[in-house]
């Protein structure tokens, strides 16, 4: 893909070829693919061969180069651009010819997805290889590894939704790590209300998509999108966001296991929030408790 695809769009040969449009775009269209291959070229694959005779300790391999699997992040991030770069121009005569010199039955996008592939793998090789290492030396680290590749999945995971908020002001990097994300029944109660809003709040829940950052939790509002692939992708419009500073938790709400509460400014808004499962409740609960203490 580097030298049949991407080194080709520098080639003054294949110019004539290209687009005006696509010109510029290398970056969008293959993201941080090469800094991906040389990690693996120079650094992990080396480091895979020299646990050939040991492979239970391969988990240190992954321990010792979590670090960089962060690139997959990056390269996950600009996805939706690439693709949607891809599509405006996949019947270009340019990928056709390269794809032809290649010789490859696919075409460019499969092989993009490639990164996205490859990431998910990992943790599906790790437990597979924990299942035939119970007892043996290396083990412990094996389980770690996969904790770490789950941590950076969940991180990939969360930050596809994260880029797709539309419509909210600030930075969002200012709003420190994105710890959680995650679709719930909210039913508002403030104060301040009139009374007729007060008792509407009360049997009508809204849906509502939440981002727990360690500054603040962000509401947005869900939107399916109409297309193909990441077009298809949720987009979530902004509503409005509680700073933790000035946020309390109720852990139990009368008669039902899977509600809880965030308030604002002493109780002057309650939110009663209800997850899909008792552990959800249960992991959001403990997060949201860490982040205030």
């Amino acid at each position: 893909v580097l030298q049949g695809y991407a080194a080709e769009m520098d080639n003054p040969l294949m110019a004539h070829l290209i687009s005006p449009e696509l010109q510029n775009k290398k970056d969008v269209l293959f993201g941080n693919m090469e800094e991906i291959y040389h990690f693996h070229n120079r650094i992990f694959l080396r480091e895979l061969e020299n646990y050939v005779e040991y492979p239970e300790l391969v988990g240190r391999c992954f321990l010792d180069q979590m670090e960089d699997f962060q690139i997959y992040e990056k390269y996950c991030q600009n996805k939706p651009r690439s693709e949607s770069l891809w599509r405006q121009f996949s019947d270009s005569v340019f990928f056709q010819e390269c794809q032809r010199k290649l010789d490859h039955k696919l075409s460019l996008d499969s092989y993009l997805l490639k990164p996205v592939q490859r990431i998910t793998k990992y943790q599906l090789l790790l437990k597979e290889m924990l299942k035939y290492s119970k007892n043996c030396e290396g083990a412990e680290d094996l389980q770690e590894a996969l904790t770490s590749i789950l941590g950076i999945l969940k991180a990939v995971n969360d930050s596809m939704h994260q880029i797709a908020i539309t419509g909210y002001d600030g930075n969002l990097n200012e709003l420190g790590k994105l710890l959680m994300q995650g679709s719930f029944n909210v039913w508002t109660d403030h104060k301040k209300g009139h009374s007729k809003v007060k008792d509407l709040a009360r049997f009508k829940p809204m849906q509502r998509h939440l981002f727990l950052h360690e500054k603040a939790v962000l509401f947005c509002k869900k939107r399916e999108e109409n297309g193909e692939g990441y077009e298809k992708a949720p987009s979530y419009s902004y509503k409005h966001s509680l700073n933790m500073a000035a946020v309390g938790i109720t852990e139990n709400v009368k008669g039902d296991a899977k509600k809880f509460e965030i308030w604002y400014n002493a109780r002057e808004e309650v939110y009663i929030i209800q997850a899909p499962t008792p552990e959800v409740k249960a992991t959001w609960v403990n997060e949201i408790r860490k982040v205030l203490t």
